[in-house]
């Protein structure tokens, strides 16, 4: 039964990747008619919700862009920050979603700042605690495992309307400051489509694993 999950949920990761980099090569090679970078978009977005001491930091890596909550910076690769087409002002625009989201005190987002600690612990913890509790007879430890694996998945399912809010607020003050028009929008909604579908694909995939975990876990009774 594992294999039946876990084959598709591959593929659908596999079709994820491929998906927002091709969709994001393709719409980094359309300009967008104002002739702005992602990071003078995400500088007028900012201040445009009042947020002026946000910062718009340059950072190494390819798609690395993200809002850091902890430091209140909006940190974009340099394809982005650079770049003047329809792709970069998408992914900028995205990446100030969050900071709005932030200075709202989403909801969403706040839960996932907070299980954030606990997921990363799970995440590299759970598989050795549950093999380690069968391995000693220690059915506790099996099922520490399985509940810090869940948090894996908890923190994976809460990311989902985190991104989609973030996305749907770029989109929306693209259009409504005239910043993107047309085609541009929609060009920018193909590749913040195609982004959300890696976290759909993520979420799959800790869902799949968090069912082999409890399956070993049966298996072992």
């Amino acid at each position: 039964m594992y294999w039946l999950l876990l084959l598709p949920a591959i593929i659908i990761s596999f079709w994820a990747q491929i998906k927002v980099s091709t969709t994001f090569d393709k719409y980094k090679q359309v300009g967008s008619f104002n002739g702005f970078s992602g990071a003078e978009v995400a500088r007028m977005i900012l201040d445009y919700n009042g947020l002026h001491d946000i910062p718009v930091e340059l950072v190494a890596g390819t798609l690395s862009d993200h809002y850091d909550p902890s430091n209140r910076v909006l940190r974009l690769s340099e394809e982005v920050y650079y770049g003047k087409s329809v792709a970069s002002i998408g992914v900028a625009a995205h990446e100030t979603g969050h900071a709005m989201q932030h200075k709202e005190s989403y909801g969403p987002m706040g839960l996932r700042s907070a299980i954030v600690p606990i997921a990363n612990f799970g995440s590299g913890a759970s598989w050795l605690i549950l093999i380690l509790g069968l391995f000693m007879g220690m059915r506790s430890l099996v099922f520490l495992g399985i509940i810090l694996f869940s948090f894996v998945v908890l923190f994976q399912i809460v990311t989902l309307p985190v991104e989609f809010n973030a996305s749907s607020r770029a989109l929306r003050t693209l259009e409504d400051r005239g910043i993107l028009q047309g085609e541009e929008i929609k060009g920018a909604k193909k590749v913040l489509d195609a982004a959300a579908m890696t976290y759909v694909a993520a979420t799959i995939m800790a869902v799949v694993n968090l069912i082999r975990l409890i399956m070993i876990s049966q298996n072992r009774d």
